[in-house]
């Protein structure tokens, strides 16, 4: 995530980006990009977007995630993606997706 917002940091920085936990911290540290940083996604962080989604202040999500390793709070994750689709916010979980959301949001 630090690689691809450092990429795109220049776009990113004209919108309020907001982060769970450990990836907000290292965000805020490690890039040139301002981050809320919200309670971990285990302790109701993803949650604390999916509410920003609900409430038309988040224009896309981007959470890149590895497909291969089990996530202890999955069914939050689903939630999440979930509430993406009813109000039909594009959700990225990849580079590929995440890079398509760059183009849609730059235009």
């Amino acid at each position: 995530m630090v690689e691809f917002v450092d990429e795109h940091v220049e776009l990113l920085e004209q919108f309020d980006c907001m982060a769970t936990g450990s990836t907000g911290e290292r965000l805020s540290e490690e890039t040139e990009l301002e981050v809320e940083q919200l309670n971990s996604g285990s302790h109701g962080g993803d949650m604390m977007i999916g509410a920003a989604v609900a409430t038309d202040e988040c224009d896309a999500v981007i959470f890149l995630r590895d497909p291969l390793t089990s996530q202890p709070h999955d069914p939050d994750i689903t939630a999440l993606l979930r509430v993406c689709d009813v109000h039909d916010v594009p959700f990225a979980t990849n580079i590929s997706s995440a890079d398509a959301i760059i183009d849609y949001l730059s235009e």
